[in-house]
């Protein structure tokens, strides 16, 4: 790579980029289900935080609501890849909803560890954000146990009942390099905090960041294709931010970009967020070029290989061609 006084105007993707398994999985399984069951399919809260992914499924057939009461009784609803709480499975029981739940399989494995340590009667201090989806699922796994810690200013304020059996979780999408931060300040207010068994912090999540700190090092600009709700695609600016890009933008797609983040600038990242499709990162690709950035090059950081079954409620009726 040149230096980013080069003089070719150029463009640094980053791999990987876009759809994470378990956003694939949860698209794939509304999809799945308009075509085995047919329209209209209920998804309670965003499939995944995409705009367009979102604005797509509805032209196909799903109805998009925010609670469990707005979906017919007897209807089919699909739970988001961000996962619900207990409360909202028991509602869905009551209404005899259909469920096929696309929570992903790593939102899940936080789900378990939460249920495991309130059984134990551990302290739970869960880092994420308040509000957010995920975060709302996990909390009502434990409520009387889970306390949120959103950030590094909240580390001050927590409060437990026996520093002797705590334990920390944390929502799937956040900064690595901030919980890392976060989880020491816990550990200097109480050093027998326990870690989880293994990272929460999704694989996507942390491969994405790598890789957007490598192209950061090397560009004036990076733009993050993704939506504002975004938790994982946020987090993308600020660790371009962090590493060396002078300007980051996050985008919905190309016609957000403004001509005057180009001016003066030879080498643009360009990166996206877990929930976006590459269609999107193509048009940013093209904006681009029409601004003279025809040099582009996709700088791979890892290599990703995992992939996730549907939903078994799913399969089983696939199978069986109900």
């Amino acid at each position: 790579m040149t230096s980013k006084t080069g003089a070719t105007r150029r463009v640094l993707v980053a791999k990987p980029r876009g759809y994470c398994a378990g956003v694939d999985r949860a698209v794939q399984a509304v999809e799945k289900a308009l075509e085995q069951y047919g329209a209209p399919i209920y998804v309670r809260k965003q499939i995944v935080h995409n705009t367009h992914v979102v604005r797509t499924l509805e032209e196909r057939g799903a109805i998009f609501v925010e609670e469990t009461e707005e979906v017919p009784e007897g209807a089919i609803v699909v739970f988001s890849a961000h996962g619900v709480s207990p409360a909202v499975h028991a509602e869905a029981a009551q209404r005899r909803l259909k469920t096929i739940d696309a929570t992903c399989p790593l939102v899940t494995k936080v789900h378990n560890e939460a249920r495991r340590f309130a059984s134990q009667d551990y302290d739970i201090l869960l880092i994420g954000h308040e509000g957010h989806e995920e975060v709302e699922g996990t909390a009502g796994e434990a409520p009387d146990h889970i306390q949120l810690v959103d950030g590094l200013d909240a580390v001050g304020s927590v409060q437990v009942k026996d520093p002797d059996r705590l334990v920390w979780l944390s929502q799937t999408t956040l900064s690595v390099d901030e919980t890392t931060e976060t989880v020491s300040r816990l550990k200097a207010r109480f050093p027998n905090l326990i870690d989880p068994p293994s990272d929460d912090i999704c694989y996507a999540t942390q491969n994405r960041q790598v890789a957007v700190k490598e192209i950061a090092a090397e560009a004036e600009l990076v733009i993050v294709v993704g939506s504002e709700n975004s938790s994982n695609s946020k987090r993308l600016v600020e660790v371009a931010l962090d590493h060396g890009a002078d300007a980051a933008y996050l985008v919905d797609n190309a016609s957000f970009i403004r001509d005057e983040w180009l001016e003066g600038v030879t080498t643009v990242g360009v990166t996206s967020g877990a929930s976006v499709p590459d269609e999107l990162v193509a048009g940013v690709l093209e904006r681009l070029a029409s601004g003279g950035f025809h040099d582009v090059e996709e700088v791979h950081s890892v290599e990703e290989s995992v992939r996730f079954a549907l939903p078994h409620e799913l399969r089983k009726d696939l199978r069986a061609g109900v």
